[in-house]
């Protein structure tokens, strides 16, 4: 399979995650003028994440009907996307003081048909790439991910007083050149790889089901640690005057060591690679819950933002496995859909349970070190069940 798919969706993923970074800047702003107070921003981003836990997994099941039918995505998806980028651009560009509905309605088509661009490109690579070289892709697509993350500290702080006309059209020109890159990269490559002979992870017992609980689990921990107990951590260490460059150090930890990582996952099953990630990631979450100097946080922030992206690609990589051949689309939307689940969970926890329960403050660093526990025995259960093998060894 040409490298060329590969460098696509990592790109593909940086600028379509910054989308996302720009719209949550600006939706404060942007909703106060179309007449919606401030404080129905978080129902709006409530709102959006119950779109991707519904879209994601049917844009998933389109992508495989597609492809069997027609055998190239890529068309549609470049057609769906120039309509979600049309809808995102519209937010700054056409909506009129005081046009609540038209705003909504706008925000609801952009994060439908933004769902075209998470499991469907993930069904390209389903198609094109054999299963030894998934594990690389799967890491440059996050790569995409942990790179968006590791600037939207500074990207925030970059956009101040920038007229949001500006980010929101020049995101949505890029993302829709990158998608149309990857629709040329469909059309040009020949027929999907050969098949191979499929991995253990089809014979998960508990199948999918057990999957999704492990990825639904890790993920809300994930959530919590991050986006609600990570700069709380940072401030009471003394690292509040340095918080934007303390921020992306998960992130850095996230890409530099999911990659070497994939590396691991041509040799060994992509369960076992999640266990092992998931034990180390415990492990960690709980040295920065309870850590009580800025160098043992910093060390233990890197170490879980490696291991969430180990778990991560390791979960992309058995997606595939599940879905090989002709449900990569469905399995791996489900996936997408597990992680708007989590998403949706922090945003109303933060912003609807948190400020009105003060007193769970001290004990929030639990959460995602019991989450991820349970993870690890979800998992492990997983792992050991009848028909895992490791991996052979790639040629």
């Amino acid at each position: 399979m040409r490298s060329s798919l590969g460098a696509t969706l990592a790109v593909l993923q940086l600028v379509f995650a910054l989308t996302w970074v720009i719209y949550v800047i600006y939706l404060p702003a942007l909703a106060t003028q179309a007449g919606i107070p401030k404080q129905y921003v978080p129902w709006i981003l409530l709102m959006d994440q119950a779109i991707f836990i519904v879209c994601d997994w049917a844009a998933g099941v389109y992508a495989d009907r597609l492809a069997a039918k027609v055998g190239r995505i890529g068309p549609s998806l470049a057609r769906i996307t120039l309509l979600s980028c049309a809808a995102f651009i519209a937010l700054p560009f056409l909506v009129p003081p005081g046009a609540s509905s038209l705003f909504i309605l706008l925000t609801v088509v952009w994060s439908a048909t933004s769902s075209a661009l998470r499991a469907p490109p993930l069904v390209l690579m389903g198609r094109y790439a054999t299963t030894s070289q998934q594990p690389w892709l799967a890491g440059l697509y996050l790569f995409g991910l942990g790179a968006a993350g590791a600037v939207a500290p500074y990207l925030g702080l970059q956009l101040k007083g920038v007229d949001p006309r500006i980010p929101f059209a020049l995101s949505s020109i890029v993302v829709a050149a990158v998608t149309f890159v990857l629709a040329r990269v469909d059309l040009d490559e020949p027929d999907a790889a050969p098949s191979e002979p499929a991995r253990s992870a089809g014979r998960m017992p508990g199948g999918i089901f057990g999957f999704a609980v492990a990825i639904v689990l890790t993920a809300i921990g994930f959530q919590i640690h991050f986006a609600v107990n990570s700069a709380p951590a940072f401030v009471r260490n003394g690292g509040g005057p340095y918080i934007e460059h303390l921020m992306p150090v998960f992130w850095i930890g996230f890409n530099l060591l999911m990659l070497p990582a994939t590396m691991l996952v041509k040799r060994y099953d992509a369960v076992v690679i999640m266990l092992f990630s998931a034990l180390v990631g415990t492990a960690a979450l709980y040295v920065a819950g309870t850590a009580t100097g800025i160098e043992t946080l910093v060390a233990a922030q890197f170490v879980a933002g490696g291991a969430w992206g180990t778990v991560l690609m390791g979960a992309f990589t058995a997606a595939l496995d599940l879905g090989r051949t002709g449900r990569e689309g469905k399995v791996t939307g489900i996936l997408f859909s597990v992680l708007a689940i989590a998403a949706f969970a922090r945003i109303y926890f933060a912003t609807m349970v948190a400020p009105a329960q003060p007193q769970l403050t001290p004990s929030l660093w639990l959460v995602p070190v019991v989450a991820w526990s349970l993870a690890t025995l979800v998992l492990a259960g997983l792992a050991a069940g009848p028909g895992r093998r490791v991996r052979p060894a790639a040629r």
